[in-house]
């Protein structure tokens, strides 16, 4: 059985049970994820791992992340997405 390439488990984990976090996350996979380098494409990972209230208030910069090593990645999609609080 051969193995599903990581950006296509990702795009299923991109699919949350909140549409502002669908219409940020979704996009930002399909147009940024091939240029990540492997340590930012395993952080993006890493963050979709997270709740969804906790993942929306780091995006929209109503509160900080306490997982240094998301940092880098949250800041990214911000810019990247155009996302502002």
């Amino acid at each position: 059985m051969s193995e599903i390439p990581l950006k296509t488990k990702l795009a299923w984990q991109c699919r949350r049970g909140m549409l502002e976090l669908d219409v940020i996350l979704i996009p930002f996979l399909d147009q940024h994820f091939d240029q990540l380098n492997e340590v930012e494409q395993l952080a993006f990972s890493q963050l979709l791992e997270q709740a969804d209230p906790d993942i929306y208030t780091w995006l929209m910069g109503y509160g900080e992340c306490p997982h240094a090593s998301l940092k880098a990645i949250i800041e990214r999609i911000r810019v990247k997405m155009k996302v502002t609080s």
